[in-house]
């Protein structure tokens, strides 16, 4: 589009809009934070008008609809950035907070759009630490960009304590991600309790919100999950059979021979043994 330019590196964009404005509509997927260098940015949330300017900062919280206006003022052009979180990188964040600082009370607040306090020296930071690097076209290191997301978060972690309920979905939007946590877990040794914290839930809620969701329990699931993905890698990828039985998690040959015959009716050096041969060339056992 002309007078756009928009600069990505991984999860921070720099918008620059040199003359008309522009407006889009869009489903916001991840949260993030937007800060504003100069022009005007103005979101409408369901009616509700938010505007920022020069050194305001401005939360948007995943899972929302908004309409997006960025425009010149006062003869400046629009230049912003927009620091987005991974729904990975948060977990993976949420991993690391001691769960027994976190705030009980903690509540998800309806509004999907909130403006940060103006004049915060940390704001100020974060995000004129990244312009060099967009100025200078260079490209931030992986390890950079990840302390500045991590800088983000206490941003926003150090303005209210409700964040926390948004940020790291401690109600229901979190729920639904149990299946995406396991699906890229079930290889790990661990334990219901561990689980349960990572997707922000007490034991007993996992237990309960775990069974809108499946027939199983959380154990024998993760353990049909690693048959699933043994059987393809002996069946389809030709992988070894000893290989597989820790790649996915089993930490006994013996105990992943026995459940894998019970799931498929032969042990797994059977299948193994059937794979097609490649080449014209058998393949060994």
């Amino acid at each position: 589009m002309d007078g756009v330019q928009i600069i990505r590196y991984s999860d921070i964009f720099l918008s620059h809009f040199t003359h008309d404005a522009h407006t889009c509509v869009s489903e916001v997927k991840e949260h993030c934070l937007a800060y504003i260098y100069s022009g005007e940015l103005e979101v409408n949330e369901r009616g509700k008008i938010t505007r920022l300017h020069n050194g305001e900062c401005i939360f948007i919280r995943k899972d929302n609809q908004i309409s997006v206006t960025k425009q010149p003022k006062n003869g400046k052009q629009f230049q912003s950035v927009f620091l987005h979180f991974p729904r990975k990188f948060l977990r993976e964040f949420y991993r690391t907070l001691d769960k027994k600082q976190l705030p009980a009370n903690a509540k998800r607040q309806d509004v999907g759009v909130y403006k940060l306090p103006a004049n915060r020296p940390d704001i100020l930071s974060l995000f004129e630490s990244i312009t060099p690097y967009f100025d200078a076209g260079i490209s931030p290191t992986d390890e950079l960009i990840r302390l500045k997301l991590i800088e983000g978060v206490y941003v926003l972690l150090n303005t209210d304590k409700n964040v926390y309920a948004s940020l790291f979905d401690f109600t229901e939007p979190w729920k639904i991600d149990i299946i995406d946590f396991l699906n890229e877990n079930y290889m790990y040794n661990l334990s219901m309790e561990e689980i349960a914290s990572f997707t922000g839930r007490s034991l007993a809620v996992f237990k309960r919100d775990f069974k809108k969701i499946s027939s199983l329990s959380p154990q024998k699931w993760i353990i049909e999950k690693r048959l699933k993905v043994a059987h393809n890698k002996i069946c389809n990828e030709g992988k070894q059979v000893t290989d597989v039985c820790f790649e996915v998690g089993f930490k006994n040959l013996s105990h992943f021979s026995t459940a894998y015959k019970r799931q498929y009716g032969v042990p797994p050096s059977d299948n193994r043994l059937n794979i097609p041969p490649t080449n014209g060339k058998s393949q060994s056992p």
